[in-house]
């Protein structure tokens, strides 16, 4: 709808104007500005009243993107605290020993990055100089994820304050030998030093949200005061590209992260040219972040342009970098004088004349290398700013020359990332450069060597003392081992008992079962439920009145079910972490519980519920995240199995999940098909886990939608479901009968059963019906006894040793494809025959999808019978009557 002169109408339209004189002035002022002093003008007019109202609180939309021009001028810049010539030569120092490093290891061809780290330099040295909390210090310390690009130069730091020797560095990406450093941040393989896994793009930012909410729910019920503790997460800005990057973001906003910092290094370039090559990434970064409610502070120029601004009388100077784009700043680091002359302070006259008032030495430093992420003052009052912020997380837009400090062949060129040495001309130029004292004589040896100024320097006092100031080392890694104690016999026992004659699927008895852990005296605090927004769906709704929903707002509103049983209650303590349909947050979620008790000294024990489908498909890089961060807690993959989630269709059909949970070292995965297995098995991995020999594992149980009779357990088999099989059933066959072994799991063990008590009453054949509780563990146990054998030990599988002397042929069932039972073969002695659920999906009845499939009981059964019958052991044509009897 438009009014006659053409303009359209707004919302405001719909607000009744109380003194529309005044509104017409404004107007009209507005106007006068536009026509008198040119578009420009009044667009800068309108952007400081905006941003006057915005300070003033009024309630008015944000301004998404400001000028493309620092935050803090330099004029309102905090005094440094420290001496910025001590921090250059370390600094210095830390850039020669990185590109030291990944040059000598070039010689291996075992690669490494120099670009990112260079154009860094004075993120992360400002940072640990001035604002990172240690772990030696008041509570937890901060956390950091670093830019895993960046590893070398947190390694050269960490060699200049004596935490590493020059054979580590010479074992950068060598670790076979035990003694080696890892290509990227990998707690696993570097425990003592790193906390979080980043090189995975996209993973360090979700994570760090997650982390800095996590803080907050240990504060909020009471279980550690995490208020010194800051999360600050350094990222690229080609990174942000990923879409976990950014989908949590409304999230720290709406829940007030202040506890947090986003540090993005925006040196305009991926890894293979620019990141947004015809547009701006910081006015996008901005506008993104400001939309979701961060508060943004702009790192963007260095010193050297202050004259620049101060000679911008007219605004051009602004308004041009407002719309150069980010390939052509790349262009400009790498072009000469005449160039940036011509191409950038050419686009208008006030421009060519501002540029006649500077020199080419003037140009030359401004477009080159001056930027605000490459000066420690710049950088310090960016962090001061953000660490005073209070309310909502902040991000650093800082902006930098990839490669800085390496030379014309390195810095802003599209193949940087890719670069993995310097000659010895380059490193001349780069000795001089950073002014080090390593003579000629030591850069003419042909090995480049590392730098270092002396133990007891000036420079490591410096560096040590600014530590010890801050709480210690950073990055580092502690654990201080505590030990849970083991929760009461009586949580364990409902289960163990059975269900008698009532129905009961295994998700219904796996909650159950947490209910009661998390009413124990001594460890159900230490609980932390997780779920992404089906908690009705696996029968959680109980635990919202009694355990609580987090949240920090806590409930500001009359819930709509407040005069129900199971009502749905949120709290500042509440328990449950209820994420919404976000996966990857569920994940994240889990990561930093899991974790609690490496970062904060806090065991926690994370169980995560959600559709199988949806866990190791969708977030399997998480899981190896998990893995590497040496993160310890329960996974349970619900409505698991290709059949048994009814009517639901192909993608929620899962069949798959156990094999690719199968090639994750730190994952011990179980498909439990009873109650009791479900307690035998979460009782040992609360042994396991957080017992006084804690291991860095993880548990994958699936369970299942299906109500079934739960049957007591019998008595013996707590090692065998522990270790991955138990005969549950022997067959009652007469002598000299047929025999067969059926291995079955999760929901299967009951077609196997049905199948046991047809083939004895149809055909004659006797059936032993074992519980297969996991596959995973006894392929486990099979490669572990293959590399005895190749040590010269003798140990024989478990499988082998359980199945031995049983007679006949092994048939194995499941609810997923034949590769998961297949896993085992090559280890049982008999004739390994499987059935499975391979294929997509479909929707019906669990019935009809079975017989589809193949695995029901007169699936099984026809099956058996093929087996014996090429032993001779049936005649061939009862595998013929059998299809015909059954309908097949």
């Amino acid at each position: 709808m438009t009014d006659p002169v053409g303009k359209l109408h707004s919302e405001l339209d719909q607000l009744p104007d109380r003194d529309p004189e005044e509104t017409a002035e404004w107007a009209a002022s507005l106007d006068a500005v536009t026509k008198a002093a040119g578009p420009h003008r009044a667009a800068y007019l309108m952007r400081r009243t905006l941003e006057r109202a915005e300070g003033d609180g009024l309630a008015l939309p944000k301004l998404l993107e400001t000028d493309y021009v620092n935050t803090i001028p330099t004029s309102a810049e905090p005094a440094f605290d420290g001496d910025l010539a001590m921090e250059s030569r370390i600094t210095a120092w830390n850039r020669w020993n990185a590109a030291a490093m990944v040059t000598r290891g070039s010689r291996f061809g075992v690669g490494g990055h120099i670009a990112t780290f260079a154009s860094a330099a004075w993120l992360y040295e400002t940072g640990f100089n001035h604002f990172f909390r240690g772990k030696e210090g008041d509570g937890s310390g901060d956390q950091l994820y670093i830019q895993g690009h960046a590893s070398p130069g947190i390694y050269a730091r960490a060699f200049l304050d004596g935490r590493l020797s020059e054979q580590q560095l010479d074992n950068f990406r060598q670790e076979a030998g035990g003694d080696g450093l890892p290509s990227y941040p990998h707690p696993r393989r570097l425990p003592w030093l790193w906390e979080f896994p980043t090189v995975s793009m996209g993973l360090g930012p979700i994570s760090s949200i997650y982390q800095a909410r996590f803080n907050r729910y240990l504060a909020g019920r009471g279980i550690k005061d995490t208020s010194k503790s800051h999360v600050w997460a350094f990222l690229g800005d080609g990174e942000m590209d990923e879409p976990e990057s950014t989908t949590a973001l409304t999230l720290a906003a709406r829940e007030g992260l202040d506890n947090l910092t986003f540090v993005i290094n925006c040196n305009l370039q991926r890894l293979d040219g620019p990141v947004r090559a015809n547009f701006r990434v910081v006015q996008e970064l901005e506008a993104q972040f400001r939309g979701a409610g961060w508060n943004v502070v702009k790192t963007l120029w260095g010193s050297a342009w202050d004259e620049l601004f101060q000679l911008d009388t007219t605004g051009a100077l602004i308004r041009r970098l407002r719309e150069v784009p980010d390939a052509q700043f790349q262009t400009y680091a790498t072009r000469d004088v005449a160039y940036i002359r011509q191409h950038f302070f050419g686009a208008e006259p006030a421009l060519t004349e501002l540029a006649k008032l500077l020199t080419d030495a003037k140009i030359a430093e401004c477009f080159h290398s001056s930027r605000g992420g490459h000066e420690a003052r710049k950088v310090y009052a960016a962090y001061k700013a953000a660490l005073e912020f209070k309310g909502a997380p902040t991000v650093i837009l800082a902006q930098t020359v990839k490669g800085y400090t390496l030379g014309e062949g390195f810095e802003s060129r599209n193949a940087n990332h890719q670069m993995k040495k310097l000659d010895g001309k380059q490193f001349r130029a780069m000795r001089d450069l950073l002014d080090l004292p390593i003579p000629d004589a030591r850069l003419d040896e042909g090995l480049v060597p590392y730098g270092h100024p002396g133990a007891d320097s000036p420079e490591v006092r410096y560096l040590q003392e600014r530590r010890a100031e801050l709480g210690g080392p950073a990055p580092a890694r502690r654990v201080h081992q505590v030990v849970l104690p083991e929760p009461e016999e009586r949580a364990f026992k409902a289960l163990i008992k059975g269900s008698g004659q009532q129905e009961m699927a295994t998700t219904m008895a796996f909650v159950r079962l947490m209910k009661d852990l998390m009413r124990d005296k001594e460890t159900g605090k230490r609980w932390v439920p997780i779920v992404p927004d089906e908690a009705r769906t696996f029968g959680m709704e109980s635990l919202f009145p009694s355990a609580g929903i987090y949240s920090p707002k806590g409930q500001t509103y009359d819930a709509v079910d407040r005069d129900q049983l199971m009502y749905y209650k949120e709290a500042t303590n509440g328990q449950i972490l209820n994420e919404g349909i976000t996966e990857a947050g569920a994940m994240a979620d889990f990561i930093a519980a899991a974790t609690s008790y490496a970062t904060h000294g806090e065991p926690m024990i994370p169980f995560y519920i959600f559709y199988s489908m949806f866990g190791w498909q969708r977030t399997g890089d998480q899981m190896w995240q998990l893995g590497d961060q040496l993160g310890r807690g329960f996974i349970v993959g619900a409505t698991a199995g290709r059949t048994t989630l009814t009517g639901e269709g192909l993608q929620h059909a899962d069949g798959h999940s156990h094999l690719i949970a199968a090639t994750n070292p730190a994952s011990l995965n179980y498909d439990p098909a009873f109650a009791f297995e479900i307690a035998v098995i979460v009782k040992d991995g609360l042994r396991r886990m957080y017992g006084p020999d804690a291991e860095n594992v993880f548990y994958y149980l699936t369970v299942y939608n299906e109500p079934k009779q739960q049957p007591a357990m019998p008595e013996g088999v707590e090692e065998g479901i522990r270790r991955g099989l138990y005969r549950f059933k022997e067959g009652t066959g007469d002598a000299g009968t047929p025999q067969i072994q059926l291995l079955a799991s999760g929901t299967a063990i009951h077609w196997a059963l049905e199948a046991q008590e047809l083939l004895a009453a149809d055909w004659g054949v006797t059936a032993d019906v074992w519980s297969a509780t996991s596959w995973g563990e006894l392929r486990r146990d099979g490669l572990e006894s293959d590399e005895a054998i190749l040590r010269g030990e003798q140990r024989t599988p478990y499988v082998t040793r359980a199945l031995s002397g049983a007679p006949g042929p092994v048939l194995a069932v499941s609810d997923w494809m034949r590769q998961v039972p297949d896993q085992i073969s090559q280890w049982v002695e008999q004739d390994w025959y499987s059935l499975g659920t391979d294929g997509f999906g479909l929707s019906d009845t669990r019935e009809a999808a079975r017989r589809h499939f193949g695995v029901d009981a007169q699936s099984v059964v026809v099956a058996a019978l093929a087996s014996l019958a090429k032993r001779g052991e049936v005649p061939v044509s009862a595998v013929k009557d059998a299809r015909e009897r059954y309908g097949l």
